[in-house]
């Protein structure tokens, strides 16, 4: 099945899944192979891959080491758009619709037009919203945009009803890597019960609790990167609560 209509599917019916984001700068083919092996087991759903930056320019090669090591999807979630890789199974064609800077709306997009037409890349088109988290991240930094605050679930809510109205097909709220706050569990709520597209969530989900409360707030997929750099454990505590979720819906 396509990932996009995989998620759209998983969203509908209530599923709730689990993404890993993998920071190409902060891997190592060890690292890779390791954090390959204790996703297989857990049974995470995706691989995202991508970073603020690409310092040392092995995206490919890791990506294939990721491949080589499981059978998880590598969802490409590119900080720029140098870090187009052929060799993954989809991207995340990110439009940074909480921000105002033309570059990253649709700028970049149409420099890598030709490039993603030509790949085998599954395409979804993603409406990609910064949410303030406490304090400013590489994120806002390098997309040279402000954050919506998150005492603003109104701001959020209309942003993303017009992603979606413009034809984006996935939602994804961001509190940026190295969050100090995760992105408030009111403001998930208000989003998903305005908007058809499955929502993704990141930044600042340290805990299984924090992962729990996101999920309860309509979260479709929840994305942990740093956390899970500093605690490898916590990809299975993470697994577990996803589990714990979908039996409590079924009750």
């Amino acid at each position: 099945m396509e990932l996009l209509k995989k998620l759209t599917k998983d969203a509908s019916g209530g599923k709730k899944r689990f993404a890993v984001l993998v920071d190409p700068d902060k891997s190592t083919a060890a690292s890779l192979k390791k954090l390959a092996g204790i996703a297989g087991q857990a049974g995470v759903d995706y691989f995202f891959f991508g970073g603020s930056l690409l310092m040392r320019g092995k995206g490919d090669a890791q990506i294939r080491i990721l491949r080589d090591h499981s059978d998880i999807p590598v969802i490409l979630f590119p900080g720029s758009n140098l870090q187009v890789f052929p060799n993954a199974h989809g991207i995340l064609l990110l439009s940074l619709i909480s921000g105002r800077n033309p570059d990253m709306l649709i700028g970049k997009h149409v420099e890598s037009a030709a490039l993603l037409k030509a790949s085998k890349l599954e395409i979804m088109p993603t409406g990609y919203m910064l949410i303030e988290s406490g304090r400013p991240t590489s994120v806002s930094y390098i997309s040279t945009t402000h954050p919506i605050p998150s005492d603003k679930p109104d701001i959020a809510v209309c942003t993303a009803m017009a992603g979606e109205m413009l034809g984006l097909r996935l939602i994804y709220m961001d509190a940026g890597s190295g969050a100090l706050n995760p992105v408030p569990a009111g403001m998930i709520k208000q989003v998903k019960i305005n908007i058809s597209a499955p929502l993704i969530v990141g930044g600042g989900i340290t805990s299984p609790e924090k992962a729990r409360t996101a999920l309860k707030a309509g979260a479709d997929v929840i994305v942990i990167g740093n956390a899970i750099e500093k605690n490898p454990k916590l990809i299975h505590e993470i697994s577990e609560e996803i589990a714990k979720s979908e039996k409590r819906k079924a009750k």
